[in-house]
C-alpha cells in the first residue's frame, strides 16, 4: 500500500509540475471590442448567458466548463484564449495570484435578479416589495466596493420557523461563497438573509450546477434560484425573475505573461485547506462518502440475494421479473437514475439527498450483486448439492454449509469489484446537492481557482477507500 501510494503522489507531483508550466513568450492577448474574440476559444462555464452568446458564433470556438475555476484554468493552461464571465469575478488580488488580467469590459449591461419556480404569486410579492424598500444599494455598496456595512441588524428567527430553500450557483467572492465557520456569505446572501428575516423565514442554502438547480426549482425541491443571475428573455420562459436588485456587465480575462503567479506547494495547500478551515469540507464529504457507500452496499447486497432466489426460483413470473428488473437497471445510466429518484419519485417526500442516493445506489447494486451471487451458486458442481442431500442434510443446511461457502469464494472477487465500482460512481451525488468528496472538492476549486490540488487529494482519498475496501474484503475471504 505504501510503495503504490508513493508512486501515485509521485505520478501526481510530476503532472503538477507539467500542467504549472506556461507555454510561449507571446505578449498578453489584446482586446478591444468583442469582434476581436474572432477566431479565438472562449472559455465560459456550462449553460450560461456567455455560453449562449458565443455558441451561435461560427467565428469563435468556445470551451465550455463545468466551473468558472476550470473555465480559468483553460486559460492558464493555454487550452482557450479568454475566459468571459461577470466583472466581479476576480479580485485584483486573485488575479495577480492567479497570472491573469481585465482585457476588456464589456459593454453590455445585464440586470440580475433571483429566479422562481412559474406561479409562485406570493413569495414574488413578497421578494419584490422587500427589493423596493430594503437598502439593497447599501448592501451593493458594501460587498462590491468595500463601502461600510448595513448598519440595519438582521432581526433573528425562530429556529423552527419554515426555511425558504435557496441553490446558489455560485461559490465565488463578493456574490456568494462557503466561508469560514461552514457559513455562506457574500452579497446576494446577505440580501436572501434580511429578505428570509422579513418574512418570519430561516434561511436554507445548497450549492448545485445551474442545471440541477433548475430542475430542482420546477421541481418544487427549492423556493429560490441565485448566484448572479442574469434575467434573459430565453430563461424567462423557465422560470420567473423577482425585480433586478444588480445590473453587472461581462469581463475578459487573459493570461497576463509579465504577471508573476508562481505560488510554492506549501502555500497552496495552505490556501486550499488551512483557509477558512476548507480542510473540514474534505473531512464531511469523506463521511458522507463513506456513509452512502456502505449503506448501498449493505442494502444493495441485501436486495441481491432477493433478486437471485428470484433468478432461481421455479415459477417463471418470478424469473422473468428478476430480468426485466436486470434489463431495466443496466439500460438507464445512474446519474439519469439518480435524478429521476430526487426529482420525480421522492419529490416532495421529505427524504435527503443522502437517503435518495442510498435507494439508488443500492438499487442499482442489486442488480450486479444478484447476477454474482446466481453465477456464483449456479457453478458449485450439483453433485455438491446431492451429496449433501444424501447425507441427511436439509436443503437448507446443504446451502449453507456446503454450496454457500465454495460460491462465496468463487463471486467474491467480483462482488468486491462492484463494490469499489458503486464506490466510484457515488461522485455523482452532488447533483442531487449532497456534499460527498468530488463537491467538497468543487466547492474548493470554486473559492481557490486551483484545479489541480484539490482534486489531487480527493483523488489519493477515493483511491485509499477503494484499496481498503479490497483489503477487507481479501481478507474475509482468507479467513473463509
Amino acid at each position: 500500500m505504501i510503495r503504490s501510494l508513493r508512486y501515485l503522489l509521485s505520478g501526481f507531483a510530476v503532472l503538477s509540475l507539467l500542467l504549472s508550466c506556461k507555454g510561449g513568450d507571446e505578449g498578453t492577448l489584446v482586446l478591444r471590442s468583442d469582434d476581436d474574440l474572432r477566431g479565438l476559444t472562449v472559455a465560459c462555464t456550462n449553460g450560461n448567458y456567455y455560453e449562449h452568446k458565443y455558441s451561435a458564433r461560427e467565428d469563435v470556438t468556445v470551451f465550455a466548463a463545468n466551473s468558472e475555476a476550470d473555465a480559468l484554468q483553460a486559460v492558464r493552461q493555454g487550452i482557450a484564449d479568454v475566459f468571459v464571465s461577470d466583472e466581479i469575478m476576480l479580485s485584483d488580488a486573485d488575479m495577480q495570484r492567479l497570472g491573469v488580467r481585465k482585457a476588456l469590459r464589456g459593454e453590455e449591461s445585464f440586470e440580475v435578479a433571483f429566479a422562481l419556480r412559474k406561479g409562485e404569486a406570493v413569495l414574488m410579492r413578497q421578494l419584490n416589495d422587500f427589493i423596493a424598500s430594503a437598502p439593497i444599494d447599501g448592501i451593493v455598496a458594501h460587498w462590491i466596493e468595500g463601502a461600510p456595512a448595513v448598519p440595519d441588524a438582521i432581526p433573528a428567527v425562530s429556529p423552527d420557523a419554515a426555511p425558504l430553500r435557496c441553490i446558489t450557483c455560485l461559490n465565488m467572492e463578493p456574490v456568494c461563497y462557503f466561508g469560514d465557520g461552514g457559513q455562506w456569505k457574500g452579497m446576494d446572501v446577505e440580501i436572501l438573509q434580511r429578505f428570509a428575516a422579513s418574512v418570519g423565514r430561516s434561511l436554507e442554502i445548497t450549492f448545485q450546477d445551474l442545471g440541477a438547480a433548475v430542475i430542482a426549482l420546477q421541481a418544487g425541491q427549492a423556493d429560490l434560484v441565485f448566484g448572479c443571475l442574469f434575467a434573459t428573455d430565453e430563461r424567462r420562459q423557465s422560470v420567473d425573475f423577482s425585480d433586478p436588485y444588480f445590473r453587472c456587465h461581462p469581463a475578459y480575462f487573459v493570461l497576463d505573461k509579465g504577471a508573476v503567479s508562481k505560488i510554492s506547494l506549501k502555500e497552496r495547500l495552505r490556501m486550499n485547506f488551512a483557509t477558512e478551515n476548507r480542510w473540514k469540507l474534505v473531512a464531511d464529504g469523506l463521511l458522507e462518502t463513506v456513509k452512502i457507500t456502505f449503506f448501498s452496499i449493505l442494502l444493495g447486497t441485501l436486495l441481491g440475494a432477493g433478486i437471485c432466489a428470484a433468478k432461481r426460483s421455479r415459477r417463471r413470473w418470478l424469473r422473468g421479473l428478476a430480468g426485466l428488473y436486470d434489463d431495466f437497471i443496466n439500460g438507464i445510466p445512474t446519474l439519469v437514475l439518480l435524478l429521476i429518484m430526487f426529482y420525480v419519485v421522492f419529490a416532495g417526500s421529505g427524504l435527503s439527498g443522502s437517503l435518495v442516493a442510498i435507494v439508488t445506489f443500492a438499487l442499482c447494486f442489486a442488480s450486479s450483486a444478484g447476477s454474482i451471487f446466481d453465477t456464483s451458486i449456479s457453478s458449485v458442481p450439483r453433485g455438491q448439492t446431492e451429496a449433501g442431500l444424501s447425507l441427511g442434510f436439509t436443503p437448507l443446511k446443504t446451502f449453507a454449509g456446503i454450496v454457500f461457502p465454495q460460491a462465496m469464494k468463487k463471486g467474491l472477487p467480483l462482488y468486491a469489484g462492484e463494490c469499489v465500482s458503486l464506490l466510484k460512481n457515488t461522485s455523482i451525488v452532488g447533483y442531487i446537492a449532497v456534499q460527498d468528496l468530488t463537491r467538497a472538492s468543487d466547492l474548493i476549486r470554486s473559492r481557490t481557482f486551483d484545479a489541480l490540488i484539490p482534486l489531487i487529494v480527493v483523488t489519493v482519498l477515493y483511491f485509499v477507500l477503494a484499496w481498503l475496501i479490497l483489503r477487507l474484503l481479501t481478507l474475509f475471504l482468507r479467513k473463509k
